[in-house]
């Protein structure tokens, strides 16, 4: 085993020592060149204007279709009001595979909006960029979908958005109208009712037959999207309306744009507060927990200041970025042990509240008991009850809550912190201020265990995921960041637990309900969100999840979007691995062949390669940790300038 660089922030200790600074950190000083090779493909200077999405196309020989079939021009298509709709609700990006049952639209789209066009190679890739841009940007992004096979494609990547409520708009194409239909092929992709096939895991849904009813129900798809829960709205138009002419439903009716809704989320009831507060004071070991609470800053800084006020731990459940990793009541290591020892819970847009107080034993016989005290008093705020729907089981099981507000958390906790300071008196202050010491010491203890255990294999080979995330971490300090893609379970949790986040856009959560495909194109999704901004973007990419939806980088690539992706290549689908191994073991049968059908290996993937044939700068594969930081180093700065770059990583399971 080599030994590690050196320098003031490269040796192991110097390197995992800069994540317990509560501040930024300054740019670090330039590391070692890398000792590899350059990448696998350096892509041009971005352009800088228009974007590829509204320039014109390349002086290339083209097969191209005759004008028309008539001497007739067709001068005001429904599609360009459709497009007037979309304008008038902010929506400026799409995501889209060209879909025969959209071409009125999409040509409205390109030459009549010239909306920032965003071309995938798979539905469920739009589908999860939405989902990304919506969770990095607050406010929905729309993708287009063709007919019922396009819909197909796309309901996995729906479900997931479903699971984790967040707000996007799917335009699906059908051809209601028979006389119309050009072909067999028509036939097959159109239906009475399209969106039947995800109606059981969408908000809302319409079927507009007219260019005015397609008005209201976009724009009451944008309301019901963002009024939380937050979740998919989905409307089917037809092509006869994109294609036909702009007109009212008879010669008197002129078509009108509504407003564009100014929503107020639904608060919780205030007496309820009032007696959630009374037991928040007066418990011994209160103890919040955060599940999808808030991506904005505005959650995070009220969150933190009832936090405050009570002096009290949270765990972030990490679905969002709820709560500062630094600050000195994060508890998110110990969650299970205080939440153990707790009086009182509350539970912010937590969707499994039951799991918090039980545990569930994969035995023979599996079984569950309860880890909480017998006694404890859960203080429950969710807005997903009131969007329940019966057949998907996305909700848990059901949970004795003292108390049960059904309203958005992030807009009700500062009434409920007012509802706290009301009542407090002096003994509550003190005793509230030593809790808070006690918990900032143990707060500096988890963080210094997290980064001995950090230590543990970082000269090995393949590379661990400690410190995968730690050089990437060093590699991105001192740019404006956000961390996208995968669920940041499959690496042990090292960024919440060694990074400092502090901003929404830091960390965005995963895919919702666990559907493999999510990645890739939420890291582009996320990417156009951060580019608007000015912030580059970051992910920890799995190699199982990649490969259901590799085109994502190419999207990336075509769309210029500034996205540093780190190959997770463990090789196997290593969650599946170990449950198999776990049967195998509970069956006396050895695990010596358990990663049959588990490993992605014979032969290894080289995502460098991938990435490199979808027009994707890369390094890699990495397989010695010191070679690791400087790649890191070099793919930042192509990200930097405004392309995408993967870093393929070798890494241990976990």
């Amino acid at each position: 085993m080599g030994k590690p660089q050196s320098g003031p922030n490269l040796n192991r200790r110097g390197l995992l020592k800069g994540a317990a600074v509560a501040a930024p950190l300054a740019a670090a000083a330039p590391l070692t060149a890398f000792a590899g090779e350059e990448p696998s493909h350096t892509p041009p200077n971005p352009p800088q204007a228009p974007r590829p999405s509204a320039a014109a196309p390349p002086d290339l020989a083209r097969e191209t279709m005759p004008r028309t079939e008539s001497d007739k021009l067709q001068e005001d298509p429904g599609s360009d009001f459709m497009c007037d709709v979309i304008k008038n609700l902010g929506l400026d990006h799409v995501a889209a595979n060209p879909s025969a049952a959209m071409r009125g639209l999409h040509e409205s789209l390109i030459n009549y909006l010239k909306i920032d066009y965003h071309t995938c190679t798979h539905e469920e890739q739009s589908v999860a960029m939405c989902h990304a841009y919506a969770k990095t940007a607050g406010k929905p992004m729309f993708m287009l979908s063709h007919g019922t096979v396009g819909l197909q494609h796309a309901s996995m990547a729906i479900y997931n958005a479903w699971a984790d409520q967040a707000p996007l708009i799917a335009l699906v194409g059908d051809w209601m109208n028979i006389e119309t239909r050009g072909s067999i092929v028509d036939y097959w992709h159109a239906a009475i009712d399209p969106a039947t096939v995800v109606r059981d895991f969408v908000k809302w849904d319409d079927k507009p037959a007219s260019l005015q009813h397609f008005a209201e129900s976009l724009t009451r798809a944008y309301k019901i999207a963002m009024t939380p829960p937050y979740g998919p709205v989905l409307l089917v138009v037809d092509a006869d309306l994109q294609e036909g002419p702009r007109k009212g439903f008879n010669s008197k009716e002129k078509l009108e744009i509504p407003k564009k809704p100014d929503i107020t989320p639904p608060i919780g009831d205030l007496n309820a507060l009032d007696e959630a507060a009374k037991l928040l004071v007066n418990a011994q070991n209160p103890v919040i927990v955060a599940g999808r609470h808030t991506f904005t800053q505005a959650g995070i800084d009220g969150l933190v200041a009832l936090a405050e006020t009570l002096q009290c731990p949270v765990i972030d459940q990490g679905l969002r970025m709820n709560f500062p990793s630094r600050h000195p009541l994060a508890m998110r290591d110990r969650g299970r042990q205080l939440i153990g020892q707790a009086d009182v819970i509350l539970a912010l847009e937590v969707s499994d509240v039951w799991g918090l107080t039980h545990r569930i034993h994969d035995d023979v016989e599996p079984y569950s008991d309860h880890t909480g005290k017998p006694d404890v008093k859960i203080i429950s705020i969710y807005a997903r009850d009131t969007a329940i729907h019966s057949n998907m089981q996305d909700y848990g099981r059901y949970a004795d809550e003292t108390i049960s507000i059904s309203a958005a958390s992030q807009w009700t906790v500062p009434y409920l912190t007012e509802a706290v300071k009301k009542i407090l008196t002096g003994t509550n202050r003190s005793s509230f201020e030593t809790r808070g010491k006690r918990f900032g010491e143990q707060h500096t203890q988890m963080l210094d265990a997290a980064r001995t255990a950090a230590l543990s294999g970082w000269d090995g080979s393949p590379i661990s995921t400690a410190r995968m995330c730690m050089e990437t971490y060093e590699a991105i300090k001192g740019t404006d960041w956000g961390m996208a893609g995968n669920d940041s379970g499959f690496i042990s949790g090292w960024p919440q637990r060694l990074w400092d986040l502090s901003k929404p856009w830091h960390n965005i959560g995963g895919s919702g309900a666990a559907g493999l495909g999510y990645g890739p194109p939420a890291t582009a999704g996320a990417a156009i969100a951060n580019r608007e901004q000015g912030r580059i973007t970051v992910a920890f990419q799995t190699d199982g999840d990649c490969m259901y939806n590799p085109g994502s980088f190419w999207t990336a690539a075509h769309s210029h979007l500034p996205a540093l992706t780190v190959m997770h290549n463990n090789r196997a689908y290593h969650q599946e691995l170990m449950t198999v191994q776990r049967m195998a073991n509970r069956r006396n049968r050895g695990i010596d062949r358990a990663h049959i059908g588990c490993e992605i290996d014979n032969p290894p993937i080289d995502f460098a390669q991938v990435a490199k044939g979808l027009g994707m700068a890369s390094f890699g594969t990495i397989t010695d940790p010191k070679d690791l930081g400087p790649a890191l180093k070099k793919a930042v700065e192509i990200v930097k300038k405004g392309e995408p770059c993967l870093v393929d990583v070798h890494t241990q399971g976990r």
